[in-house]
C-alpha cells in the first residue's frame, strides 16, 4: 500500500514521501553556474533553510557524471577535532563511507589505500590525508565533487581552519596536484565567520583560510507561485475546495518564503486544524483564516529554529539591540554586510535587505521576537502588569473591545509615564503599548508590524483576535497638518483590509494637547483617535 504524502518539517524532504516545493531548477542552475565550472562554494543560510534537502538533490543529480562524495561533519565527534591526527582518521573514515555509499569501482584501489590510513597506528597529518585524496581523485575516472554538510560543528576547532588551508593550497595548484573538482559546504556560518569562534582580536575575525569560494547568492527562499504549485499537488490529492492562490499569497505574506516556516505552517493546516471550532471542513480549513490560525499555533511552539534565534541574541547583544530598535523604534538602519550586527543577522537567516534598509527576515519572525521581548520584558514592565490586571473587562461576547483598550491605555500612560521626557516616550512609547496590549490578546490573539507603513514616525499594528482584524497606527505627533495626512494614510489602509473601523494612537508632547478618545469619521470610514 502505497503511503499518503504529507507536509514534512524534520529532516530531508523527498517529493516521493512529501508534498515541498520542487526545487529542480535551483539545482539544474547550481550545477550550471557552481559546479560544472569546478567552483567551490559555501551554502551558508538560516538553520532549517532546505540547506541538507538541496545537498541531497544535488548529489543524486550529479552522479551520473561525478563521483559525488557526500559527507556530514556531525557524524565527526568533538574530541576528534583535537587535533590533526585524529582528525585525519575520523575525515578519512566518513570519506571511506561516501565512497561506498557512491558506489565507487574505479578507486577501489585508493580506497583501500584510505582505509589503511584511517587505520594506522602511528600518528598521521593532514598533509598525509590529502595525498591519499589526491591519489582518489588522480585515479577516478569521473571528476570528483566533495559535499561537506554541517560544517558548524568545526567552526570551534583550529585543525579544520588548518584543513581548509591546505585544501585551498591544493585547489591553486591543482593542475599539477589532482583534488577535487567542486567542493561544496553547507551550515549556518559562512567560512569567512568561522574564525570569529576562535580569535576575537579585530585583526583576526575577517582572515579567511578559505578566500578562493566563489560567492553563492542563490536566494534559497520559495516563492508565492511555486508554494502555490505545491497547494495545488496537495489539491489534486485532497480535493479540499481551497483557492491555491489565495492561500499561497497569505503563507508567503506570514512567511517570505523561509523553507521551514512554509512546510509548518502548511503541515499545521493539514493536521492540527481540521475539525476545530469554525475549521469543520477542508474547503474552511484551507483560507487566509486558517492560515492565521495554523500561524498562531506555530508560534506557541517551542521549534528548534525559534530555540535556535533565542540563544544567538542572548549570544550577540548588539544584534538584539538593533532588532529591537527596528522593531520598537521603527528605526530605518542602511544595510551594510559590513557591518558586524548585519551580518550576523543575515547570516542566521533573521534579517534581510529592504529598500537599502534592515529589516526582519519575515512577519512569522517578527511575531515570534515581540512575543520573546514581551515574555523577558513582562517582568518589570507597569505597562504588561496594568494590561494583565485589565484585560478580562476588553473581552464581550468573545469580542475584543479595542476602543476601550485605547481609552484604559490613555489613562495607565499618563499617569505611568507622564512625566519622562520626550526623547524617552519617543523611543519608548510604541514598546508600551505593545506590552500593555499583549497580555490582553495572549494565547487567543496575535499581532505584527505591518513593515510597508514603519517608520520613526508611524506603525500600523495589524491585530487578529478570534477571526476579527484591527488596524492601530501608533505615531509621534508632529502638528495637525500631519495628523491629518496620517488620518488619511489610515483610512486607505482601512480600504485595503477592508475594513470600517480603525485606530489611532498618537504620541503627543505639545504642553496644550487634549488627551483622550475622539471620533473621527473620513467618508464611511471612522477611526477612534487616542492622543496620550
Amino acid at each position: 500500500m502505497k503511503a499518503e504524502r504529507f507536509f514534512n518539517t524534520e529532516g530531508i524532504c523527498d517529493p516521493k514521501l512529501h508534498y515541498m516545493v520542487r526545487i529542480d531548477d535551483r539545482i539544474r542552475e547550481i550545477r550550471r553556474l557552481f559546479v560544472d565550472r569546478g567552483k567551490y562554494f559555501v551554502i551558508n543560510r538560516g538553520r532549517q533553510y532546505g540547506k541538507t534537502t538541496t545537498l541531497h538533490a544535488l548529489a543524486k543529480y550529479l552522479r551520473d557524471d561525478y563521483l559525488v562524495l557526500a559527507m556530514d561533519f556531525q557524524e565527526i565527534g568533538t574530541a576528534e577535532f583535537k587535533d590533526e591526527n585524529t582528525f585525519s582518521r575520523a575525515f578519512a573514515d566518513i570519506l571511506i563511507k561516501a565512497l561506498k555509499k557512491a558506489d565507487a569501482g574505479g578507486e577501489a584501489e585508493t580506497a583501500e589505500q584510505i582505509e589503511a590510513f584511517a587505520g594506522k597506528r602511528e600518528d598521521v597529518t593532514l598533509r598525509e590525508l590529502f595525498d591519499r585524496i589526491s591519489g582518489l581523485c588522480r585515479q577516478s575516472p569521473k571528476p570528483v565533487v566533495a559535499i561537506i554538510d554541517e560544517v558548524d560543528s568545526a567552526a570551534n576547532n583550529q585543525v579544520f581552519i588548518d584543513f581548509l588551508a591546505i585544501l585551498r593550497r591544493y585547489y591553486i595548484d591543482r593542475e599539477n596536484q589532482p583534488i577535487f573538482h567542486s567542493v561544496i559546504l553547507a551550515g549556518v556560518y559562512d567560512i569567512k565567520n568561522l574564525k570569529l569562534k576562535l580569535r576575537f582580536e579585530a585583526e583576526h575575525q575577517y582572515k579567511s583560510p578559505w578566500n578562493i569560494a566563489a560567492e553563492f547568492d542563490m536566494d534559497m527562499s520559495f516563492t508565492a507561485k511555486q508554494i502555490v504549485l505545491m497547494l495545488k499537488e496537495y489539491e489534486a490529492d485532497k480535493r479540499t475546495g481551497m483557492n491555491a492562490e489565495a492561500v499561497g499569497d497569505e503563507i508567503y505574506r506570514f512567511t517570505s518564503g523561509y523553507p521551514y516556516l512554509v512546510s509548518a505552517v502548511c503541515k499545521y493546516l493539514d493536521e492540527k486544524i481540521f475539525g476545530t471550532q469554525g475549521f469543520e471542513s477542508g474547503e474552511r480549513v484551507w483560507t487566509k483564516e486558517g492560515v492565521v490560525e495554523a500561524v498562531k499555533i506555530l508560534l506557541k511552539r517551542n521549534t528548534p529554529l525559534f530555540d535556535s534565534m533565542a540563544k544567538q541574541l542572548d549570544s550577540y547583544g548588539e544584534l538584539r539591540e538593533m532588532i529591537e530598535e527596528i522593531i520598537y523604534q521603527g528605526r530605518q538602519i542602511s544595510f551594510s554586510p559590513m557591518e558586524k550586527s548585519v551580518n550576523l543577522g543575515v547570516m542566521f537567516g533573521f534579517l534581510k535587505e529592504e529598500n537599502g534598509c534592515v529589516a526582519v527576515a519575515n512577519r512569522i519572525f517578527e511575531m515570534a521576537l515581540l512575543n520573546m521581548f514581551a515574555a523577558q520584558e513582562a517582568v518589570r514592565s507597569e505597562a504588561f502588569r496594568y494590561g494583565q490586571r485589565d484585560k478580562n473587562q476588553f473581552i464581550q461576547s468573545g469580542r475584543l473591545d479595542m476602543k476601550l483598550v485605547l481609552r484604559k491605555f490613555v489613562v495607565h500612560f499618563t499617569d505611568i509615564y507622564g512625566g519622562d521626557d520626550e526623547r524617552f516616550i519617543e523611543e519608548q512609547g510604541r514598546k508600551f503599548f505593545l506590552l500593555y496590549l499583549k497580555p490582553i490578546i495572549n494565547g487567543v490573539g496575535n499581532y505584527y508590524i505591518e513593515a510597508r507603513t514603519r517608520d520613526a514616525r508611524r506603525t500600523d499594528i495589524i491585530v487578529d483576535y478570534q477571526g476579527e482584524r484591527f488596524v492601530v497606527e501608533l505615531k509621534i505627533w508632529h502638528g495637525s497638518e500631519y495628523n491629518k495626512r496620517g488620518e488619511a494614510q489610515l483610512a486607505n489602509y482601512l480600504d485595503y483590509f477592508r475594513l470600517e473601523k480603525g485606530y489611532m494612537l498618537s504620541f503627543n508632547f505639545n504642553k496644550k494637547k487634549e488627551t483622550g478618545i475622539k471620533i473621527i469619521r473620513l467618508g464611511e470610514r471612522t477611526i477612534v483617535e487616542a492622543v496620550v
